[in-house]
């Protein structure tokens, strides 16, 4: 009994730094999430004094009355959207990563995002050939329109994967499967957008950059609990999760459903790219950048600490990234994918760089 006292004693003894800086990271980016937050509301086109947000959010009167226009109906919708997309796109890019033991591949490796562009397609570019009002100018059915044909082509293409994943056991063919299909609907696309009108282009490109400023309150209702519902699968999925960095056969050795464990992941990665790419466009980069960083300042891979992080390193940099292409203080609103791809395009670079220790973290 001493002997195994001991040994006990010894390994929380190892573990406690790991535990201690875990912690700490969490703790920061905590602090970051919620400043980040609050520039997210006061800086923009317009800037807002920091106590007139803090008034404008407890209801009471700011010094100008447009300010609380400004922060309640705009700015605190688009800053809910982001930081709910970032840690949707963060933690399913962990999962993808982790399912397939790849560390470049992302939450939209499997098609979902071509689904929701073909949606996206279909409704902007078909509609536009044949002449018809557009559906209200684009408005289509509402604040919904686009949002529903997205989420449509999304829920076609999961049902499309899950049908292959159910068929075969091999995690590499269905890799495989998943960006043939992806090729094939973005070949469609191109065939809608050479028939197309210009007018038509243009609006399916500008959906194609990418926005957390599209989403109103109307919406959020609905993309909240579909991401919570994603997250809190995943959260469910850690103990799969980490069988999986060892190999499926060794996963199978600790009792676990590697098909049942793989549907639940594709599953829930699924509805966090499907529901962030129905409601804000396909925002690249972030799923396949944010899980390396979070490795980075953890120092493990251990999921259970890992989501947590993602999670909110997810909402940060998404955050940022939204602040950034905002230009405070200017008129100008450039291109989310652009910034997403200046932050993220270095961290792929390193990955790519240090090939050998990401191959060891992914195979230890």
């Amino acid at each position: 009994m001493a002997t195994r006292s001991e040994a006990q004693v010894w390994q929380l003894a190892r573990l406690a730094p790991v535990l201690s800086r875990q912690r700490v990271v969490l703790a920061a980016l905590l602090a970051a999430v919620c400043i980040a937050f609050c520039l997210a509301l006061a800086v923009g086109s317009v800037s807002v004094p920091l106590e007139d947000v803090l008034r404008a959010l407890l209801g009471q009167a700011t010094s100008q009355p447009a300010y609380a226009t400004i922060v309640i109906r705009f700015r605190l919708p688009r800053a809910l959207t982001a930081l709910l997309a970032g840690a949707a796109l963060a933690v399913g890019g962990v999962q993808m990563q982790t399912l397939f033991r790849n560390p470049l591949t992302d939450p939209f490796v499997l098609g979902i995002s071509s689904g929701a562009s073909l949606g996206v397609a279909l409704v902007v570019l078909a509609v536009g050939t044949t002449g018809a009002t557009v559906l209200v100018g684009i408005g289509l059915l509402g604040d919904f329109g686009l949002a529903a044909a997205a989420s449509l082509g999304a829920a076609l293409m999961l049902l499309i994967v899950l049908s292959f994943a159910q068929r075969t056991q091999n995690t590499l063919t269905l890799l495989i499967v998943g960006l043939m299909i992806g090729y094939t609907v973005s070949a469609l696309v191109s065939l809608l957008l050479y028939f197309s009108v210009p007018e038509r282009i243009q609006a399916y490109i500008n959906w194609t950059f990418g926005s957390f400023g599209g989403v109103t309150w109307r919406q959020l209702p609905i993309l909240a609990p579909i991401i919570g519902l994603g997250l809190a699968l995943s959260l469910a999925l850690t103990k799969p999760l980490n069988a999986l960095l060892l190999g499926e056969a060794y996963a199978q050795s600790l009792g676990i459903n590697l098909r049942r464990a793989r549907l639940g992941i594709i599953f829930s990665t699924a509805l966090l790219a499907g529901a962030v790419t129905a409601f804000c466009g396909p925002i690249g980069f972030l799923g396949i950048a944010v899980p390396h960083l979070s490795r980075i300042l953890l120092g493990t891979v251990d999921h259970r600490a890992l989501l947590p992080t993602a999670v909110l390193l997810g909402a940060l940099t998404a955050m940022c990234a939204d602040l950034i292409a905002q230009v405070p203080n200017s008129q100008i609103i450039l291109p989310l994918n652009a910034i997403t791809a200046l932050i993220g395009a270095p961290v792929v670079v390193l990955i790519v760089m240090q090939q050998r220790r990401w191959h060891s973290a992914f195979n230890a």
